[in-house]
């Protein structure tokens, strides 16, 4: 078919190149037509015995190299040249219903020189121009003697003698063929033809190059006539070096057992070529081709042009390899041969170059959009697959779905795959952070086929973007008579952010427990806090005067990082009230409603010396501290209660003796503050009962008596007290002696009731000691306190 088989020859060399693509699922085989005896198929011994390459090029497109001096070409006068291929295609591995494509080539070549050395893929070839002159009639044994070597030369039968470290061996053509090489004459020409590390070659390094080498004579004899030719062939077998950028083929440019005069040695002229092309001009492709004395080198830049970058699959490890076919052909001269063309075709491979693939953040952030470049890869990859979230899709259901996918080339010949997608899809992970941003997060794992063999490769990747796209919520506080109100806004409420009030979750139960009712619409949350309700803040108190605050903290639902205190501060006029701060400050405003009216200014507390800071005619205001003003404390399970009273300036008759006969104030009122016992940090003070288990101080007021009808009389009882010794109580000490015991000392005391009354008992409640025999008198230290 058209386009299926192109061919040239170059430098005395056949070359004929199938194109892959119309082979494609196909199989083939390579005859080579015998003018004589037929079809010959082609395999691996008989091409490096006869002067075949059967390989392929970079491109995967099978190749055939035949030398014009191979076994099947028909030679015209070691000019016009011929040779027919059959290539038969068939779609089964057997080969049988092969179809036969018969494939004539010509090639002409008559500038021979003295000796021309082809160093192929798989065999080694030396052709030598010998003009043998007409043979003489006269035959005597005299010219026998000349060599000893050639005393036993057959009659008229080419023989070969070959030199290597083991020794010398003279065999026949025939018996060289079945070790593999091939040795003939032409009308102008002797040529030897060398497999690589055959037994009679040897290696040897020539410019820090290894050569192989077959040292070999060629002898005939025909009457008169002695022919010995010297048909040793060395051909290099490595010289390649890599970095990560270029490779290197270095070649010697003197070969020792090819030049035996050195000295006589002249360089004519080199030539580089890539597979059947010559490179005129190396430098317009970047490639480098220098030499001196001892070396030839070409350097190509990995990727360049005539090869080939595949890429490939190592150890789950993506990466390429580059491949170029390359010839060189060096002409010299020296003294012994005139000219000397020597050809060599290598083929290079670079070892496996890992390719990390990049993935390039492209992401549009005004547009919410990720934009991800993944390479960069070479034309043999494809994408297959992708999964997102690890939610895999096709190419086909990603598309479907509206991930859009495309191919972008790049600057440097390779290409990537582009992925949009953007940030509110369901599969894109969001995170809030910082203050008001949030962190959006694509997961993709990548399918790719690489090369030919459509190996899989797997590849993940995690692109982020941070845009500040979340507005802090502003609160609006107000309030009315009673209450304190806030109206937060509900949206990133429990998704990105809570309420606390102080270290606890501002949930239903604490807002039902603390006495706020909350409610919400469709954009707030309205909190209506009561002014006595846990949580509220004093910031001034004064008479029938308060200003109070509440504040709530706005805090990461993840990190409980707070970002914003939302609160309210209002005044509000109140006249009954009780505030137990945190610092121990007891503030009271009492309404003292009593028949008949008493004078507020001469209301007190324990210590007669703590009087109302502000009074009106039926309420008064007093502020003093848990540790002055006669105030007793005791516990009662997990709460300090501190306790007061507000009493009227009491009157005193004068008795006949002692005891003393007291009248009762009008009005008496029990002030109670309540703290938690473990509390170390208090934020606010209110009015609440202590069931509720408060964490700051709570306060109640209880009046003991409202009118002269509950007023009792209340006789001091003939009661006798001392202190004893120690807990024995056998030894006392006696009355009106200063006691001294530091304040760790435990104190024996001892109360004894006189009264002989059969309805009178002892109950002792409270026991205190002052400094005077006034039992009012301040300061005063608590002994026992309520029982």
């Amino acid at each position: 078919p058209p386009g299926f088989v192109e061919s040239s020859c170059r430098s005395r060399i056949f070359w004929m190149k199938l194109n892959k693509l119309l082979l494609q699922g196909k199989f083939f085989q390579l005859e080579i037509n015998d003018p004589y005896a037929g079809p010959v198929l082609l395999d691996e011994k008989l091409a490096s015995r006869c002067g075949y390459v059967l390989s392929e090029d970079v491109w995967g497109n099978p190749v055939f190299r035949a030398s014009v001096l191979g076994c099947h070409v028909t030679n015209e006068a070691d000019e016009l040249f011929s040779l027919t291929v059959n290539i038969k295609v068939s779609s089964f591995s057997s080969m049988r219903a092969a179809v036969t494509y018969t494939y004539p080539m010509y090639c002409s070549y008559s500038s021979w020189a003295s000796r021309e050395i082809v160093c192929e893929e798989n065999y080694m070839e030396v052709s030598v121009k010998t003009d043998v002159p007409a043979v003489s009639n006269d035959y005597t044994v005299a010219w026998m003697s000349a060599l000893p070597e050639t005393q036993n030369v057959a009659y008229q039968l080419w023989q070969l003698i070959f030199v290597s470290p083991s020794g010398r061996k003279r065999i026949t053509v025939s018996d060289a063929a079945k070790l593999g090489y091939s040795f003939n004459n032409t009308l102008s020409r002797v040529y030897l033809r060398a497999p690589y590390h055959s037994n009679e070659s040897d290696v040897s390094v020539v410019s820090g190059v290894n050569m192989n080498m077959v040292t070999s004579t060629s002898m005939y004899r025909q009457r008169w006539l002695l022919l010995l030719i010297d048909t040793t062939v060395s051909c290099p077998v490595d010289g390649v070096s890599f970095t990560d950028t270029t490779l290197t083929w270095t070649v010697p440019s003197v070969i020792p057992t090819l030049v035996v005069q050195e000295s006589t040695f002249l360089s004519k002229n080199i030539l580089m070529g890539v597979d059947d092309r010559v490179i005129v001009n190396p430098e317009e492709k970047n490639y480098l081709l220098k030499h001196n004395e001892t070396h030839i080198r070409i350097t190509i830049p990995i990727g360049a042009e005539g090869g080939k970058l595949k890429s490939s699959i190592s150890g789950g490890v993506y990466g390429v390899i580059y491949s170029i076919d390359l010839f060189l052909e060096h002409t010299w001269t020296d003294a012994d041969w005139q000219t000397t063309k020597y050809t060599v075709i290598k083929s290079i491979t670079t070892p496996f170059m890992p390719q990390i693939p990049t993935v390039i953040n492209n992401t549009l952030p005004e547009e919410r959009l990720f934009n991800v470049a993944f390479g960069h890869f070479l034309p043999d990859v494809f994408l297959v697959a992708i999964a997102i979230g690890n939610v895999p899709f096709t190419l086909r259901e990603a598309q479907h779905y509206g991930f859009k996918i495309y191919e972008t080339p790049f600057s440097n010949r390779t290409k990537g795959f582009i992925l949009e997608v953007s940030f509110d899809d369901p599969y894109v992970l969001k995170e809030y952070v910082n203050r008001n941003e949030t962190k959006y997060t694509l997961l993709v794992n990548y399918t790719i086929s690489v090369g030919p063999e459509m190996t899989l490769y797997y590849h993940s990747a995690e692109v982020e973007c941070v845009i500040a796209d979340i507005e802090l919520p502003e609160a609006v506080g107000y309030c009315d008579d009673a209450n304190l109100y806030l109206a937060i806004p509900t949206f990133g409420l429990h998704q990105y952010w809570n309420l606390y009030l102080r270290n606890k979750l501002l949930n239903q139960h604490i807002a039902l427990t603390n006495g706020y009712l909350a409610a919400t619409n469709s954009t707030h949350l309205i909190l209506q806090i009561p002014l006595f309700a846990a949580g509220v803040i004093y910031e001034e108190v004064a008479f029938q005067k308060i200003k109070a605050r509440f504040d709530v903290a706005l805090r990461k639902v993840r990190t409980m990082e707070t970002l914003q205190m939302f609160s309210v501060s209002c005044s509000f006029n109140s006249s009954v009230f009780i505030i137990c701060h945190p610092d121990g400050t007891i503030m009271i405003s009492a309404q003292m409603n009593t028949v008949p009216a008493i004078d507020m200014s001469k209301t007190k507390l324990r210590d007669s010396s703590c009087k109302p800071r502000d009074y009106n005619d039926g309420h008064v205001f007093f502020k003093f501290h848990v540790t002055t003003c006669g105030t007793s404390v005791r516990f009662e399970g997990d709460h300090i209660i501190y306790e007061n009273e507000i009493s009227y300036e009491k009157e005193t008759l004068p008795g006949q003796s002692i005891p003393t006969i007291t009248r009762d104030p009008d009005y008496r009122l029990t002030v109670l503050c309540y703290y938690r016992a473990k509390e170390t940090l208090v934020l606010g003070a209110f009015t609440s009962d202590p069931s509720t288990s408060s964490p700051f101080g709570s306060g109640t007021m209880a009046p003991r008596s409202n009118i002269a009808v509950y007023r009792r009389i209340r006789q001091a009882l003939n009661v006798v007290s001392r202190v004893s010794k120690d807990e024995s109580f056998v030894e006392f000490y006696e009355p009106n002696t200063a006691i001294l015991k530091r304040p760790v000392e435990p104190v024996f005391l001892e109360v004894e009731l006189k009264d002989e009354r059969p309805d009178a008992e002892l109950y002792l409640e409270n026991c205190w000691v002052t400094r005077s025999l006034d039992f009012n008198s301040t300061p005063r230290w608590n002994i026992t306190v309520d029982g």
